[in-house]
């Protein structure tokens, strides 16, 4: 089985002049060749493509594969992690992960929270900025929480997402106004656990592949899982699995938002708990990252004593039963 790999390499956007956090989302050569290798050791065929005018123009040139490798997360626009997604799906090539309506609805985190509290997801009050005259609008209480409402690896996040004023809500929202050119997504802070929780497997067979609590090594009352802390989480952040009544809830949680949402083969849901004790969604990443030893969803499954090659096995277990039929098997493992 000849399996194509889509991305965004990271060194290749910084050698082309982006910024730092304009690649913040991109991958890093070593979790690329570490997909390789770990496909080829399940034995399958790969084919390293890149990104979406890599693809585009392989595609064009008649290329096709049986299936696609897909971690690619775009650059531009709320639609950015579906384009070759449906590509893809034009030329009826099977890929990995969520389709892309799930994957637009989860980049813009208000649609996501909107969607799922029309199902009773508890999820903190929330109201989006769109431009600078509607900040003084705002009518919540403080502390609030505030981000970019479509971006990833807590981009936009710092020390000034959290908020106690009228004006730290008017200068923090202001600057994320005029650098991300996108609305701001404004929350109630919530100040208890946080969790993360990965999920494996597609519909009915979907299953927790388990709960990483976020702990903080700074001392402060109020702290958020910023761009800082997860760029140096070996200095700043410690991860533990846990398995008491709160994270057990934000199990069953995830799970019901993994199948509420179609959600595919593998991803990661992220809660908080609020000042009432009760846990809270906060945002779902249905292509989660895949560095073996510096993103979430792979140091979860390590601290559960499962290999990188356990987690990509798993995921294309996921997939090949979805696309199912003669002409596609798995290889022996």
């Amino acid at each position: 089985m000849n399996i194509g790999l889509t991305y965004d390499l990271r060194s290749e956007y910084l050698a082309m002049g982006y910024s730092k956090e304009e690649t913040a989302e991109f991958d890093r050569d070593d979790t690329v060749s570490s997909i390789d290798t770990t496909l080829q050791q399940l034995g399958f065929e790969t084919e390293r493509i890149g990104n979406v005018s890599a693809l585009t123009r392989a595609l064009h040139d008649g290329k096709r594969w049986d299936l696609v490798f897909n971690i690619a997360e775009g650059l531009y626009g709320y639609g950015r992690e579906s384009m070759i997604p449906c590509l893809l799906e034009h030329h009826r090539i099977p890929y990995t992960f969520s389709d892309p309506l799930v994957l637009a609805v989860c980049l813009h985190k208000e649609y996501a929270k909107r969607l799922l509290r029309s199902f009773g997801i508890p999820t903190p009050d929330f109201t989006l900025i769109n431009n600078a005259a509607e900040i003084s609008a705002t009518r919540m209480a403080y502390p609030l929480f505030a981000k970019p409402v479509a971006e990833g690896t807590s981009k936009g996040i710092t020390k000034d997402s959290i908020i106690h004023s009228d004006e730290e809500l008017n200068r923090t929202c202001s600057a994320l106004l005029k650098t991300f050119r996108q609305p701001v997504l404004v929350e109630t802070f919530l100040p208890g656990r946080e969790f993360t929780v990965g999920v494996v497997g597609t519909g009915g067979k979907a299953r927790c592949a388990g709960v990483m609590e976020v702990l903080y090594r700074k001392p402060e009352k109020e702290i958020a899982y910023s761009y800082e802390n997860k760029e140096n989480y070996e200095q700043l952040i410690d991860y533990r699995l846990v398995d008491d009544p709160l994270a057990r809830s934000a199990a069953d949680l995830a799970l019901k938002i993994w199948r509420i949402l179609e959600g595919r083969d593998a991803g990661r849901i992220d809660f908080r708990e609020d000042s009432g004790g009760r846990m809270q969604f906060i945002e779902l990443n249905p292509m989660a990252g895949l560095h073996p030893t510096h993103s979430d969803l792979p140091i979860m499954w390590s601290l559960g004593g499962r290999s990188f090659k356990d987690l990509i096995g798993a995921i294309m277990d996921s997939v090949l039963e979805r696309i199912a039929g003669p002409a596609v098997t798995a290889p022996v493992r």
